[in-house]
């Protein structure tokens, strides 16, 4: 055994044995790498093809989403002008309303007033006061004193100074008092 090509051809025998084997057990992974290389290729043609008009969809929509935004983003900010502009005109009818009642308590008083003015029974020191001058002068002098220091009011009582002022009750209330 001291031949060396004995020893040459043995080992040439096992490395041929052994690249059969493994041609042998390469064979079916090659063919399965063969069938997924053929459905990646396959995969890749459908991605090319499906993907840019997938992609156009989705930007499309995007800019729609967007568009829709703006739109709401203007509704509520014509609805937001919307809403001020009644409460604003609310403002101003509840102003003409309040000018309103004060116009009619004051149309109220005034004709309440007038009414009293008309239907109070004449006094005779208001009588005198409307004399003529001449007509005064035939008063004796003592009943023009008299008739004078009645009807005139005392600086306190022209200015009276009230407390508190309660709006129109309280103007009414002075109508009343004084009679004419």
């Amino acid at each position: 055994m001291v031949d060396p090509l004995f020893w040459l051809g043995l080992s040439i025998l096992l490395v041929a044995v052994s690249l059969t084997a493994v041609l042998v057990a390469a064979i079916p992974a090659l063919q399965e790498l063969a069938r997924a290389a053929r459905s990646a290729e396959k995969l890749f043609d459908m991605l090319s093809r499906e993907l840019p008009p997938t992609l156009e969809a989705i930007r499309a929509t995007g800019i729609e989403i967007t568009d829709l935004t703006d739109d709401v983003s203007e509704g509520v900010k014509s609805a937001s002008q919307v809403v001020k502009q009644v409460d604003q005109s609310l403002d101003s009818a509840k102003r003409q309303a309040q000018n309103l009642q004060v116009g009619t308590r004051s149309i109220f008083v005034g004709v309440k007033t007038a009414w009293k003015t008309f239907t109070r029974q004449k006094n005779t020191r208001r009588t005198v006061e409307r004399l003529s001058i001449t007509e005064q002068s035939a008063l004796p002098l003592r009943e023009r004193e008299t008739f004078n220091s009645e009807t005139r009011r005392t600086k306190a009582e022209a200015y009276r100074v009230h407390d508190g002022y309660n709006g129109i009750s309280n103007h009414q209330e002075n109508l009343d008092d004084e009679e004419f």
